[in-house]
């Protein structure tokens, strides 16, 4: 089937002249001359030629409309010798190409197969992933039915989706989900995890600068917003974001206008919002630590990723699942895991939940002798177990006959065991104040398994260091200078 171009330029010679030559070359040519109609045609079209300086509606304008109704169909810009700069804004705005006049047949088919090429690539890779299942929710539990429709539900439309539950749990597996059920699907897909920027940058992140607005700003900076504009933008860890950006991130959702930093001028986007945390974004409201303005602009849609422990049912279909994709990614040999392996990993506890589950079905396909996976290969001896009981020493929670390693939590009172540890976070009176307690205890015990290595220890919680750097300042806790 010929590919569909569209045309929009007020010079008649031109739109005949590009018109013969597309259609020698077996495309499928629709030429108007003014912006509304190409805004009206663009979405029935598989790529379009539009020229910046038009009476009335000019280019920089339909781009602008094109892309705030979610139409994904690449733009090419034509500009003249004094355009050139206005086109490359329009790059920046959501063109994919430019070519200046006068037009060379040769220039004109070469971005055109370029920005037709790249588009099917995007599309079969949209296919791909959801033929392998990596943006396919897996469970049949209640809890998990009731988030499959309730994100089947929600994803057509053009709401606010705020995300809570545990870390493992697959907050961005739903993201990714609501993103292709909805009426954007077509548009970008971007991804923020705002508790790996460094708050002096996340703004700069968000919304984007000026080249020279700041100490090391040496160029211009689209900021992540803008690149999500006729897409979806997923805010993930939004509970990290400080309350300077928070009060960014409230003017998009009310008004649809980014303030890049150092700028005079606004930049309007339209973009679908997803957020995810697995903090308690109420009793940060409380502290005064969240905005509650944001809150309710956010929580249009909550939606809820349960902890494994409360569908362990689900647990054989989920390895099942990760084995058979692991399998295919990676071109790797597939293995049957027996009736019994199965039964014991269901029987086990999974506090990392979904994700720790994800990454032990990996190791078994990998570590595992022959094409069968039973019981014994779930209990084998060569995997990582605890070294011992935990116990809290001079502040510290290290393992029994452990040397104690350079890291202080501050304050507990020597040889505590770990049951008295528990008793005390049960005495906690506030649900933010048992989380950060029970998470400072989490992140001492990790470090003290490795050796105050702070590199270690982000690969082992799977977390960016820059993220537990932040962690460790936030709870007092000290590190080792040689342990990054």
């Amino acid at each position: 089937m010929a590919h569909r171009i569209l045309i929009c330029d007020d010079e008649s010679d031109i739109r005949e002249s590009l018109r013969a030559i597309l259609l020698d070359e077996g495309f499928d040519v629709t030429a108007v001359a003014a912006g509304p109609n190409a805004v009206a045609e663009s979405p029935d079209h598989d790529a379009l030629l539009l020229d910046i300086k038009m009476p009335g509606q000019d280019g920089l304008e339909t781009l602008a409309q094109i892309r705030k109704r979610g139409v994904a169909t690449p733009v090419i810009m034509i500009s003249g010798h004094g355009d050139v700069k206005t086109a490359m804004e329009a790059i920046r705005a959501g063109a994919d190409d430019f070519l200046e006049k006068p037009l060379a047949t040769e220039h004109v088919l070469n971005a055109l197969r370029r920005v037709l090429d790249a588009s099917r690539l995007t599309r079969e890779n949209q296919e791909l992933r959801s033929r392998l299942g990596l943006t396919r929710l897996v469970g049949d539990a209640p809890v998990m039915r009731k988030l499959l429709a309730d994100v089947a539900r929600a994803a057509p439309t053009p709401a606010t989706i705020l995300i809570v539950g545990p870390s493992g749990t697959g907050k961005e597996l739903v993201a990714r989900s609501i993103h292709e059920g909805s009426a954007v699907r077509s548009g970008p897909f971007i991804q923020v995890n705002c508790a790996a920027i460094p708050e002096t940058l996340i703004e700069s992140e968000l919304f984007g600068h000026e080249k020279g607005s700041f100490t090391g700003a040496e160029r211009k900076q689209v900021g992540k917003f803008v690149e999500a504009d006729g897409g979806t933008i997923f805010l993930d860890e939004i509970g990290d974001m400080s309350l300077s950006a928070q009060a960014k991130v409230l003017r998009v959702l009310q008004e649809g206008e980014v303030e890049p930093v150092g700028s005079p001028r606004v930049v309007r986007v339209k973009v679908r919002v997803v957020a995810a945390t697995n903090r308690d974004l109420t009793a940060m409201i409380g502290q005064g630590k969240f905005r509650e303005d944001l809150f309710y602009r956010l929580n249009v849609i909550p939606l809820r990723t349960p902890g494994l422990s409360e569908h362990p049912e689900d647990v054989p279909a989920l390895v099942l699942h990760f084995a058979d994709l692991f399998a295919r990614t990676n071109n790797y040999r597939p293995k049957r895991f027996t009736d019994e392996a199965l039964m014991a990993l269901a029987a086990r506890s999974w506090p990392g939940n979904v994700r720790e589950l994800k990454n032990h079905v990996e190791r078994l396909m990998i570590m595992t002798d022959g094409d069968v996976v039973d019981a014994v290969d779930v209990e084998a001896p060569g995997e990582a177990r605890s070294a011992g009981p935990v116990v809290v020493r001079g502040g510290r929670v290290v393992r029994e006959g452990e040397p104690e390693p350079d890291v202080d939590a501050g304050g507990g009172a020597a040889g505590t065991p770990a049951e008295d540890v528990w008793s005390g976070l049960l005495a906690i009176k506030t649900l933010q104040e048992f989380q950060d307690e029970a998470e400072k205890l989490f992140l001492v015990a990790r470090l003290a398994e490795n050796g105050g290595n702070v590199t270690r220890t982000a690969e082992a919680v799977e977390t960016p260091r820059s993220n537990l750097y932040k962690k460790l300042d936030r709870y007092g806790l000290k590190k080792r200078e040689d342990a990054t």
